[in-house]
């Protein structure tokens, strides 16, 4: 059975109350054996923009601080690009509600340095699901294309896969491992009874404003009382923003053709200390921050120069 294809194209930032409005009309479904919709979401004209940069700067290391702003990070397009991702989840054709969606893993992969203020087409599309023991997993793929320089309209600066998790039980038989892609949590390079290399304490609160940047306004991250209903004890910073806080600590490679790995195995609050270890691989790091006095990593990393 082929799916029927569903192809969108925005030419501005896709707003999000438009969105999000999606998410509160009754979802498809989806079981075992039927097939995921093509879709396929286009944003024309996506500019690392200089301002939202430093944003993402403030957001992960202070005001103070702040990354070079010249160049684009490897995570950066991830968040500045998540909008894309949240327009496709919430997508009619999308036969899950986003509210049951888990993000648990990213690959990003910068293929050639990013400058502020260059402009680029974002591709995503669904490239992969999968049944496992506790749900479904579907990959999401997005790939950057063009530059500002003659010639690079169909070059791929940088692309991502990211996996979301839907808890549940869809009528069928769970994949064997084999069928699973892409990087798998492996670390064993991560000290985990060593001093932690940083001690870090997470911010208080700023939810709500890197929402402006990523599109994702879940509750899960700017509401304890949202975050209390939905079984936390408090609301936590989104994953991209928790790996901007690890990678401000950490010295990646110097290099434009890079590889970020991400593993999110849990939540770590606002306002709450946490540690940072990390250990050296070859071409790379590998890192895991901790709530302190709590054994389990929720954060994974691998950084590492692409061959």
């Amino acid at each position: 059975m082929t799916a029927m294809p569903h192809l969108v194209t925005y030419t501005r930032r896709p707003n999000a109350l438009a969105f999000m409005a999606g998410a509160l009309l009754p979802s498809p479904g989806w079981r075992a054996g039927q097939p995921m919709p093509a879709l396929s979401l286009r944003w024309n004209g996506l500019v690392m923009e200089r301002g939202r940069l430093i944003a993402f700067s403030q957001a992960t290391q202070g005001p103070t601080q702040g990354l070079p702003v010249d160049e684009v990070s490897v995570l950066f397009p991830h968040a500045a690009g998540f909008r894309l991702s949240m327009a496709l989840l919430t997508h009619r054709a999308f036969p899950l509600p986003i509210w049951r969606a888990l993000q648990i893993r990213d690959q990003l992969c910068r293929h050639r340095r990013i400058r502020a203020d260059e402009a680029f087409d974002l591709h995503t599309r669904i490239a992969a699901h999968r049944l496992v023991g506790n749900g479904l997993e579907v990959d999401l793929h997005s790939r950057l294309l063009g530059g500002d320089t003659p010639g690079q309209r169909d070059e791929c600066a940088w692309e991502s896969t990211v996996t979301f998790l839907f808890r549940g039980r869809f009528g069928g038989q769970a994949d064997p491992p084999a069928a699973t892609p892409g990087p798998q949590p492996d670390l064993t390079g991560v000290p985990t009874n060593d001093p932690p290399v940083h001690a870090l304490t997470l911010p208080t609160g700023g939810g709500w404003a890197f929402g402006e940047l990523t599109g994702d306004y879940n509750g899960l991250h700017w509401s304890d009382r949202y975050a209390r209903r939905s079984g936390f004890r408090a609301a936590f910073p989104h994953p991209a923003r928790l790996a901007g806080l690890c990678l401000a600590h950490l010295r990646g490679p110097d290099t434009p053709r890079q590889q970020l790995d991400l593993w999110i195995k849990g939540p770590v609050f606002y306002g709450a200390e946490a540690e940072l270890r990390h250990a050296a691989i070859a071409q790379g790091l590998e890192f895991g921050l901790a709530l302190t006095g709590d054994p389990r990593q929720a954060l994974l990393g691998r950084w590492r120069a692409l061959d």
